[in-house]
């Protein structure tokens, strides 16, 4: 393969090259979005085998998405620093051996770590396939690979939860993070036959180091303020109080900072720009609350339902079905229909969704838990790339590559903060149900005394009766504290529609954002 100039641009890929290229990019897509969604069902288990309870096991999923959205506003300066291809396959590398030492760790902390490095080095990954995908494509076929691109993360989320569940049940947690090993290393090899000579110019840029410094300070602390609070009773524990102080100062003096500076981590002036803050609203409150419900719901089947991890992920796994579908089409119509008109219809179903789920009750079967999963899928197709148009549309291209990073740091920080409050406001709420439950509830009730007698009578003593009579109200206090969540976040998507419409409509003709949305959102 002859080189080329890497300050010229290299023409598009053709025939076997080109295929080969479309693959070692896809898995690796396809191997970083797959972490976002593989541990969900698996919390119970790394929680037990790790001696920690199952909502601090949801560490290991908010650490890998902070440290993500930390390392997603990088991936310019890095690019123009190392090169494209050089940073994608750098990262890729280093996502692999992540993933073995997570496999490895031999307890929660040091599990925990492995996952902030993986997190930190998958931030490149997404943006980078995108962008040396759409550079293999002659520019009519943009469309073409974004939708293949498109289909790889929709695919993972459905493949997540089945291959968690069924390898957290017939072999151990650590092969979730195992199986990245082959898939990674055959994504590196593919990558670098076909890319090596398709590097982009390098160029050496200063670093926003304090600002970065900021960022990781208020990020870390509102995270680990958000994780350790319902373990620490919140606004009692000093502990608490300092990492929130942390995260208000350290705030302020990122925003401060990063106004004044010339060569900002972050843009922040793209705030001034209407679309591009009601989109990002809209798209990252949206997706807190979806991926709040998502670690929500297998949490409660494993714990309170009787489910194994399989089981959980079988429920999970209809979520994009539909919107594997449907998402192609909305891909080829956004230039003609509003994109609001989409984005509205995406949180209208979320709300009804979101409402089926708070009428479960603790007799629910698989059938009607599964019915309201599959019917997602349909919000799922008009959810990313709607919203993330609107966002990009009156962006200049070459403020395009910071926009997409920003929006997408508050999105995936978002959906950490929106798996930290859901599993919080779960436990408290139950505590709230438990009490009123409790006071229902003595050996003087006719119907209390007739279920402990029938208890006994199956040969339980007086202690076993009521221990389970305690935890049937304790089943109970959490489905109904489920319900709680569930019936708030269909409040909550309702709520969002009008922010939506703050936007303005698309221009006439417009392709609303075109390739650079669909790519971006994800």
């Amino acid at each position: 393969m002859a080189t080329s100039n890497p300050s010229q641009p290299h023409p598009p890929l053709e025939g076997t090259a080109r295929l080969i290229g479309t693959l070692a990019l896809s898995a690796a897509v396809f191997m970083n979005v797959l972490d976002t969604s593989i541990a969900n069902v698996s919390l119970p288990a790394i929680a037990g085998d790790l001696g920690v309870s199952a909502n601090q096991g949801t560490w290991v999923i908010t650490s890998f998405a902070v440290a993500n959205a930390i390392s997603v506003p990088l991936t310019g300066w890095l690019s123009m620093r190392f090169g494209q291809v050089r940073l994608f396959m750098l990262s890729v590398t280093l996502f692999v051996i992540s993933s073995w030492l997570c496999g490895l760790a031999p307890n929660m902390t040091t599990l925990i770590a492995f996952r902030i490095l993986q997190g930190f080095v998958a931030g490149p990954m997404i943006p980078l396939s995108q962008s040396l995908l759409l550079a293999s494509y002659p520019r009519a076929m943009a469309g073409t690979a974004m939708a293949f691109w498109s289909m790889t993360t929709l695919i993972a989320p459905v493949m997540g939860p089945l291959l968690g569940g069924w390898i957290t049940d017939n072999m151990s947690w650590p092969w979730i993070f195992y199986i990245n090993v082959p898939v990674g290393m055959l994504a590196v090899g593919a990558t670098w036959a076909i890319f090596r000579n398709r590097d982009s110019a390098r160029k050496a840029l200063p670093i926003d180091a304090i600002g970065l410094g900021l960022l990781v300070v208020w990020v870390s602390a509102m995270q680990i303020m958000l994780d350790i609070g319902k373990e620490h009773d919140w606004f009692q524990s000093p502990m608490v109080v300092a990492c929130a102080v942390i995260a208000v100062v350290g705030l302020l003096y990122f925003l401060i900072w990063e106004l004044g500076d010339k060569h900002p981590v972050v843009d922040l002036r793209l705030f001034k720009n209407r679309n591009f803050w009601a989109g990002t609203l809209a798209i990252s409150v949206g997706y807190g609350l979806f991926f709040g419900n998502v670690v929500l719901l297998p949490l409660w089947l494993q714990q309170f339902m009787g489910y194994t991890a399989t089981d959980a992920g079988l429920v999970l796994a209809p979520v994009g079905l539909l919107a594997l579908v449907l998402s192609p089409v909305v891909g080829k119509t956004i230039h003609k229909v509003d994109p609001r008109r989409y984005a509205t219809a995406s949180f209208i179903v979320f709300g009804l969704v979101m409402w089926m789920r708070s009428r479960f009750n603790t007799q629910v079967d698989l059938v009607t838990i599964m019915v309201p999963t599959i019917v997602q899928g349909v919000a799922m197709a008009g959810f990313f790339i709607p919203l993330m148009t609107i966002t990009l549309s009156d962006i200049p291209p070459e403020k395009m590559p910071s926009a997409s990073g920003l929006s997408n740091f508050v999105r995936i920080t978002a959906g950490a903060v929106g798996t930290s409050v859901a599993t919080t406001l779960w436990e408290r709420r139950a505590v709230l149900h438990h009490a009123q439950l409790v006071e229902h509830i003595s050996l003087g009730d006719g119907p209390t005394a007739q279920a402990v007698q029938g208890l006994q009578a199956s040969g339980l003593t007086l202690q076993q009766a009521l221990a389970r009579v305690d935890q049937l109200v304790n089943q109970q206090a959490f489905m109904l504290a489920a319900n709680d969540i569930f019936w708030a976040s269909s409040m909550l998507f309702l709520l969002l529609i009008p922010l939506v419409w703050l936007a303005k409509g698309p221009k006439q003709g417009q392709g609303g954002g075109g390739a650079e949305a669909a790519s971006a959102a994800h």
